[in-house]
């Protein structure tokens, strides 16, 4: 009999939707935090029926039932940091925002709003529920058509991200990382510029970093944000700095869209092992 030797990580919680692809929300969450060192709990907030090819079908779970998961993990875990996925509906924005006010622990917010094909996905109420979860978020990442519904402007160039950044700051929100894959600049050469804007000493009160990618040739992108947002939030998790968490990050996502899961008939999705280097 060997004598058991167990490791002590630190533990991070995702709230957000399943994938019944795999490729993103709750299981790229959880995989990216493996992949950082850190054990992942997890809060579902709808089920989806969806591979590759699209989504067929997604189901909320009721607002209470998120609220009683968040309950059951932060009553046994010491969790060190949290991130939001998809939230689904008004009811679940609200119920997640409430249970999350007095968590303590740095929380990163990624507002799933928009689909890839550009549909909205969240009701008008919903959009409008986010803005209290924004004010409470230390990093809240939203790609370019995210930024554009919360800030209510056009989000095209580097440029626009600043602007948005500061306004989502100015919301409350400790922070704010608008990424740049969906701006203006299509072909590989050109890169993604990914803006992250923070509450800061400056002399406007903030302080803004510029982070350049190359831009992988491939539409294989899928569960790209939740990796990211989840890479993040388990580096804060083990105590880096802000700062540090994102630029490692980001550094770290045009590997993961490189060495993409190139599995089922439509595109791909990216790969969150490929995340968590020192």
């Amino acid at each position: 009999m060997s004598d058991y030797d167990p490791v002590h990580p630190p533990v991070a919680l995702t709230v957000a939707g399943s994938d019944s692809g795999g490729g993103a929300g709750i299981q790229a969450d959880l995989s990216a935090m493996t992949a950082h060192g850190v054990f992942g709990t997890a809060v579902v907030t709808a089920t989806t029926a969806q591979n590759t090819r699209g989504v067929e079908d997604v189901h909320p779970v009721p607002a209470d039932h998120v609220a009683s998961q968040y309950a059951a993990v932060a009553d046994d875990f010491d969790v060190a940091a949290i991130k939001t996925g998809m939230l689904a509906t008004a009811e679940i924005v609200e119920t997640v925002t409430d249970a999350l006010a007095d968590s303590g622990v740095p929380l990163v917010v990624d507002p799933v709003m928009v689909a890839a094909t550009g549909d909205r996905l969240l009701s008008p109420a919903a959009e409008e529920a986010y803005e209290a979860l924004i004010a409470a978020a230390t990093l809240a990442t939203p790609n370019a058509d995210e930024a554009e519904v919360l800030t209510d402007e056009p989000v095209e160039t580097p440029a626009d991200a600043e602007r948005a950044g500061r306004e989502l700051v100015a919301l409350g929100a400790d922070a704010a990382l608008v990424k740049g894959g969906h701006l203006d600049g299509e072909s590989v050469d050109e890169g993604v510029v990914d803006t992250l804007v923070r509450a800061g000493d400056e002399a406007d009160g903030v302080e803004v970093d510029r982070f350049e990618s190359p831009r992988i040739d491939t539409d294989a992108t899928h569960g790209s944000g939740c990796a990211l947002s989840s890479a993040i939030a388990a580096r804060l998790a083990r105590g880096e700095p802000l700062r540090g968490a994102v630029e490692k990050a980001v550094g770290e996502m045009s590997e993961a869209v490189r060495r993409g899961y190139d599995v089922g008939g439509g595109p791909g999705a990216v790969n969150p092992t490929m995340l968590g280097g020192e």
